[in-house]
């Protein structure tokens, strides 16, 4: 992780919170189990992280508490437990984190069908959850306000599933790839 950038007046309140929600996303990551159970109800930054082995060729930078762990993807949320339970850990229509996985993991034999979008299939939808699980872990930081704090911090740390907000030097071609190949594995049917 990068250091706290300091004025010589101090740093600005957008600038303090978000070195503050930094600080707890730094924090050792929790499993999901555990995690799911902690989330509250408010607002803020989530970080998801993993060990290199889980998708190698997409380096993140490491956990500060636990190097031995990378962020993969930041995001943020108007309520935490809400958006992670209800759509990261079940659904890839609304999930971008979801169907960037589901991406990556196509040649795993991940099936997707159309509704009003690209989606997985149930049972994959259940698969997906359940790699999630046994691959990645989680921290989060509370903030009333987390658009400006997840767009600095994107800005700064360029996980690497994001794509939007990260500087396009540090956009992985594997990813972009990888959310055209999503998009383009279901089509809506063709009308008589």
């Amino acid at each position: 992780m990068t250091t706290p950038e300091f004025r010589p007046d101090g740093p600005s309140p957008a600038l303090a919170r978000a070195e503050a929600a930094l600080r707890l996303l730094s924090e050792p990551p929790v499993r999901l189990d555990a995690a799911v159970k902690r989330l509250g109800r408010g607002g803020g930054v989530y970080a998801w992280w993993a060990a290199p082995s889980v998708l190698p060729d997409l380096p993140g930078p490491p956990n500060a508490s636990v190097p031995s762990l990378r962020l993969l993807y930041l995001g943020r949320a108007g309520s935490l437990r809400a958006r992670i339970l209800r759509n990261h850990l079940r659904r890839s229509g609304s999930s971008t984190l979801r169907r960037t996985l589901a991406g990556l993991l196509l040649s795993e034999g991940y099936r997707t069908t159309w509704t009003d979008r690209v989606v997985l299939i149930p049972e994959d939808e259940t698969r997906l959850t359940a790699w999630m699980h046994a691959n990645l872990q989680l921290t989060w930081a509370q903030d009333a306000e987390p658009v400006s704090v997840e767009a600095t911090l994107v800005r700064r740390l360029h996980p690497p599933l994001n794509v939007s907000g990260v500087d396009p030097d540090h956009v992985q071609p594997a990813v972009v790839a990888a959310k055209k190949a999503y998009n383009a594995s279901s089509h809506p049917p063709a009308e008589s």
